[in-house]
């Protein structure tokens, strides 16, 4: 009987990232699991099944519960003081520091990676540009403090005994970045939980947390320029205020909606319009699942879940100008006969795929080190 760790970031949110847990867990119901943080709210914490999730020092430190960022630069410290000495298989599900774990040589570590650490790597820039750090003194210690962690993160990388990416797009990242080959398994998406709809109706819809990189303030400045054409944001997040100021009379910005509201404007949108450069993107494979087609940019994993010209269209550049083309190209083309297509493709990313795939890839290692003689 293998003993199971599974270990996630933080726990603070249901999200993407919690959801692949979720799914973890289903595979490996006897896992305990490990985070550097849990402060879920009780009504989002059903998918751990009653676990009692072992954190790290950050639980207990001042404002972690709303500041828990602002600790990064212990990130790494906490997690190495994570005990998994006791387990056979340890699974980390990784976007910052998880894979970071200490294991020993007779165990395995199997690392299912979201992205490389973002803000510390191929998108710094960015991440310092859009938070004011660019410059000035504060900004020279950030810096600091990123290349340190950049340090850490190619180190830790050699204790990982497999990589998985959850996307083409991720284990490009994770080559450049560790120098690793890692096995594809795309995450998984619960498109048993959104109806096929055929009828659409006079809107589109874009829908996110609304933090600077997923770029809903880019696909509300398009749709400012296009008063004909009616949009409706659904999210909510620190960029909100910046959006409702942006927001023209064509524009109505719904802020955070239940799951049951979001999928019936998922059902009924004309498209669905997804600005971000993504590791994966979950909505618009959901999206896709209601028959809805997705305008999306032509960059990360909308790459691999959006099929030009069949379920969907893309545009090269994040730029105002480059979305608008494609929102008026779109509508110059019937999409009536797509809407199944959409639904088909969404298809490929279900749940039940991912728990397949997951865990004959595991046991395929596992037993890979027993013949090794671990």
């Amino acid at each position: 009987m293998m003993k199971v760790a599974l270990v996630h970031d933080w726990l603070v949110t249901y999200a993407g990232a919690e959801k692949v847990l979720e799914q973890m867990l289903l595979c490996y119901p006897d896992a305990d699991v490990f985070s550097l943080i849990d402060f879920l709210p009780d009504n989002e914490r059903t998918f751990l099944q009653g676990k009692c999730v072992k954190t790290s020092f950050l639980q207990k430190l001042p404002w972690a519960k709303s500041k828990y960022r602002a600790y990064l630069p212990l990130m790494p410290l906490a997690i190495e003081q994570l005990d998994l000495s006791q387990y056979d298989l340890v699974i980390s599900s990784s976007h910052a520091v998880a894979k970071g774990v200490l294991t020993g040589p007779d165990q395995l570590h199997i690392s299912y990676v979201h992205s490389p650490i973002r803000y510390a790597w191929d998108m710094q820039h960015e991440y310092l540009k859009q938070s004011g750090l660019s410059t000035g003194v504060r900004g020279f210690f950030v810096k600091w403090m990123l290349h340190k962690i950049r340090i850490w993160d190619c180190r830790t990388a050699y204790g990982v005994d497999h990589f998985i990416a959850n996307s083409k797009f991720i284990a490009r990242r994770i080559e450049k970045v560790y120098r690793r080959e890692s096995e594809v398994i795309y995450p998984p998406v619960n498109v048993s939980a959104f109806s096929y709809v055929e009828d659409k109706e006079e809107f589109y819809l874009t829908a996110s947390r609304l933090v600077p990189y997923k770029r809903v303030d880019l696909v509300v400045d398009a749709f400012a320029q296009m008063p004909e054409k009616r949009l409706i944001v659904i999210g909510d997040g620190p960029e909100m205020k910046k959006i409702q100021k942006k927001a023209t009379d064509n524009i109505s910005v719904l802020g955070y909606q239940s799951f049951e509201v979001l999928k019936e404007h998922m059902q009924r949108a004309k498209a669905f319009v997804f600005a971000a450069e993504e590791d994966f993107g979950i909505m618009p494979v959901e999206a896709q699942a209601c028959g809805t087609p997705v305008i999306a940019l032509q960059k990360g994993g909308a790459c691999e879940t959006v099929v030009n010209e069949r379920t969907g269209l893309f545009f090269q550049q994040q730029t105002v100008s480059a979305l608008c083309d494609a929102v008026e190209k779109f509508e110059s083309q019937d999409w009536s006969g797509n809407t199944a297509l959409c639904r088909e493709q969404a298809l490929q990313f279900s749940a039940e795929r991912f728990r397949d795939e997951f865990v004959r890839c595991v046991s395929e290692k596992w037993q890979g080190l027993e013949q090794r003689g671990g």
